[in-house]
């Protein structure tokens, strides 16, 4: 299992990234990115952190460590600086928190976060055909989420990322160990969101792609 998507105590989450990194190679994932949630008051606070234990843990763990960063509610003007600011600071993985069906996420953050240099639009809701199409020109992953209340839209992205060709991700959001979970129930929810069999394991080999470019 891969996973780019996953919260420390630097934001909401429960573990500290050394407790996320022993509990996903326990249960064999083979890579994660550590993606606090940010704006401008904390993201040259959490991003140095994730960059620090990563480059110090990497040595003592199977797993592929990329640090990374969740760009959450900015005002959507702001977001392509501060993923510009992002990259300065190490994140080798920029998530945009999209706009999802359960939170008041402001309009038009899918829309900026799509002409950003980011890597996933996260849970992105009611997306437009029009975002979905940029994103695939643009080379950005659109996800599909296991975590609650996000994945209420997951049918309606993966259906128009099918009929424009971007590209899907699946990742868990997590945020506590119960969070986690392996490529059997990853499947189930690929399928969940109406993937076929062929369709859903492009999905696996998305996010083998974006592993070999963050390693290269």
């Amino acid at each position: 299992m891969i996973d780019f998507h996953i919260h420390s105590v630097f934001s909401d989450g429960d573990l500290i990234p050394a407790e996320i990194i022993r509990r996903a190679e326990a249960i064999g994932y083979r890579a994660l990115a550590i993606t606090d949630h940010a704006d401008q008051s904390n993201i040259d606070w959490i991003i140095p952190r994730i960059v620090k234990i990563f480059r110090e843990i990497q040595p003592f763990t199977s797993l592929i460590l990329l640090p990374g960063v969740e760009l959450t509610h900015v005002p959507p003007q702001m977001i392509p600086d501060m993923a510009k600011e992002a990259r300065k600071l190490g994140a080798r993985i920029i998530v945009v928190h999209g706009e999802t069906l359960v939170e008041p996420v402001k309009e038009g953050t899918n829309k900026m976060a799509l002409q950003s240099d980011i890597d996933i639009l996260a849970h992105p809701g009611l997306i437009t055909e029009d975002e979905v199409v940029e994103a695939n020109e643009r080379g950005i992953y659109l996800e599909i989420t296991s975590r609650k209340g996000h994945s209420l839209s997951n049918g309606h992205v993966a259906k128009l990322a099918l009929k424009c060709s971007a590209k899907l991700v699946i990742d868990t959001d997590s945020h506590s160990p119960d969070d986690f979970i392996l490529k059997d129930f990853a499947i189930k929810v690929l399928k969940g969101a109406g993937l076929i069999e062929k369709e859903l394991y492009s999905v696996f080999e998305n996010m083998e792609e974006i592993l070999r470019r963050k390693i290269s």
